[in-house]
């Protein structure tokens, strides 16, 4: 029996993450710290703070560690803190084309997708080559429904940089909105050759199950979940499809490890009661049912299912 009412996960966006420019030559740990591409978020904040606080810097290299700064606080969602430091990047610096660029996925955050436009349209202007700014432009293309200017800057984006991975992931969405599968699954291979990721094998496989090429989906999955064993989405993706192909147990299974990673996502409660009750185990379906329904009330599936089982609430 397939289980066409189960629910799917969805294809994510990316969103780019703009980093300052590369430093001069420099010993300082805390301003290497403070530029460097591979520093973690809350690194990088206390790193620029201690170049900022040490008021031995001025123009162009404080701006950048006002902008390295402003970005660390928006990967921690210090939306507002992050938009003061940007703020005073630009003061700073008004020809600073990446403190522009991060400003603008700062308004992007907030929902203001026209400030964070008319940032990306001034870091483009400063720097008409800046692949990261066309690629946060179209992403915000993409979020205002604009599918077609969104694939003319991420075509731009990759023209500029063909290394930026999250310009392809961004462009493979794009055209999977436009229902383009075969360029979605060009792109996502890509971006998985540039950069592997578990959420790409994801976008791939939701592209391939779309396209009904199920056996690829669940390998996308399987290696989601091989790179990412503590993520509940490959397993959770996975688990939908075995259940979607009657392979039940094996449903059952990956979703016990998705709510293991993750036991307050409700569809995943709800569809591995509907393969215990697949499988007839009604006390176990009806228990599964119970905690989707309390984590989200609403959840049909989950309520139909304890109607037809006679079960309670």
């Amino acid at each position: 029996m397939r289980m066409l009412t189960l629910t799917a996960a969805l294809l994510g966006v990316a969103l780019a993450i703009s980093q300052p420019p590369a430093a001069l030559a420099d010993d300082d740990p805390a301003w290497q710290a403070c530029v460097g591409k591979t520093t973690a978020p809350a690194e990088r904040v206390t790193a620029c703070s201690t170049v900022i606080d040490g008021r031995t810097e001025t123009g162009r290299r404080l701006a950048t560690a006002y902008c390295g700064r402003g970005h660390g606080l928006t990967e921690t969602r210090k939306l507002d803190a992050a938009l003061a430091d940007l703020n005073e990047a630009i003061k700073l610096d008004p020809g600073y084309a990446c403190a522009y660029s991060n400003r603008g996925r700062v308004y992007a955050f907030k929902h203001d997708l026209d400030h964070a436009m008319a940032d990306y349209d001034e870091a483009i202007r400063v720097d008409p080559t800046f692949a990261l700014a066309y690629n946060n432009r179209g992403d915000a293309w993409l979020s205002k429904g604009d599918l077609d200017r969104a694939l003319a800057d991420f075509d731009l984006a990759i023209k500029y940089n063909p290394q930026l991975a999250v310009a392809y992931d961004n462009r493979a969405f794009a055209y999977f909105r436009k229902r383009d599968t075969a360029h979605a699954i060009a792109d996502y291979t890509t971006e998985i050759q540039l950069q592997p990721n578990a959420l790409a094998y994801i976008n791939r496989g939701n592209v391939y199950s779309v396209m009904k090429q199920l056996d690829r989906a669940a390998a996308d999955y399987g290696e989601a979940t091989r790179i990412a064993p503590t993520d509940p989405r490959g397993w959770r993706n996975r688990g939908l499809l075995r259940l979607y192909t009657d392979d039940i147990k094996g449903g059952i299974a990956d979703y016990d490890k998705a709510l293991q990673y993750d036991p307050n996502d409700a569809n995943s409660w709800s569809n591995r009661g509907l393969g215990k009750m697949q499988l007839g185990d009604k006390k176990g379906a009806a228990a599964d049912f119970r905690k989707a329904l309390e984590l989200r009330p609403d959840l049909k599936t989950a309520q139909e299912a304890l109607d037809r089982l006679g079960a309670t609430r």
